[in-house]
């Protein structure tokens, strides 16, 4: 039942009645920092005073005051992000969901608690930089087209690696994915219903697969995803 998985976290129970046009974000937060060699999960590390997270939430409470948010967090973290909230005095109204051993189950969980609104932005916790004019083309286009993600240029020349060899690829061919990656929530309901496969490396992946168009649009560079130490200097220096 929905009510095993909600947590709730200053948010009253009428938040859930949403309007059947409104836009809703999930913001999946499931790394444990491993590669980041951290001590604590990357999400909770604190970048200008506060939590990496704590900065995604309010990218997007930037693009909308109201719009609700619902936070997926492995349920053995719900009482150290209650313990950052108390310390950081973060009122910010959210909801905070069980994840699951997958990224995939954790977004699925997310989905269940979206109500009745129309269009669902998935967004990676750890991408803090992420601005407003993506978010806000990203839900634009979503409402045209129905499935959309943001993506950036490559820079840099790349290869293809075969057996014993190397080749030179065009580039121009190529685009880095981003997220928020939104959707209108009939898509992407639908295609959460299918079994997981391997070959899901992100939400636009499990929508494609179940015969849906995927439509671009322009992300921003500084819109990082947060994986290594490395990653986590380049946002300090950017934020500063």
């Amino acid at each position: 039942m929905l009510s095993l998985f909600l947590h709730f976290l200053k948010v009253p129970l009428y938040f859930f009645c949403f309007m059947t046009n409104s836009n809703i974000a999930i913001i999946v937060a499931g790394g444990k920092g491993v590669r980041m060699g951290a001590d604590i999960p990357k999400q909770f590390i604190e970048v200008q005073g506060k939590p990496v997270l704590m900065h995604t939430l309010e990218a997007f409470r930037r693009y909308d005051a109201l719009m609700p948010l619902i936070l997926v967090l492995p349920a053995v973290q719900f009482g150290f992000w209650d313990e950052l909230c108390r310390k950081h005095a973060f009122t910010l109204s959210h909801t905070v969901v069980a994840g699951g051993e997958t990224r995939f189950q954790s977004v699925k969980n997310g989905l269940q608690a979206i109500g009745t609104a129309a269009r669902v932005a998935i967004h990676d916790g750890v991408r803090p930089l992420v601005s407003t004019e993506t978010i806000a083309r990203c839900f634009d286009e979503a409402a045209r087209h129905g499935a959309v993600i943001p993506v950036v240029d490559l820079v840099d020349s790349i290869r293809q690696l075969t057996e014993g060899e190397s080749l030179s690829v065009d580039r121009t061919a190529y685009k880095l994915v981003q997220t928020p990656q939104v959707f209108s929530s009939e898509i992407v309901l639908k295609a959460y219903e299918q079994d997981f496969s391997p070959l899901f490396t992100d939400d636009a992946s499990v929508v494609e697969a179940n015969g849906v168009k995927i439509h671009l649009v322009e992300g921003n560079r500084e819109n990082i995803k947060i994986t290594t130490e490395f990653d986590l200097r380049i946002v300090e220096t950017l934020m500063q």
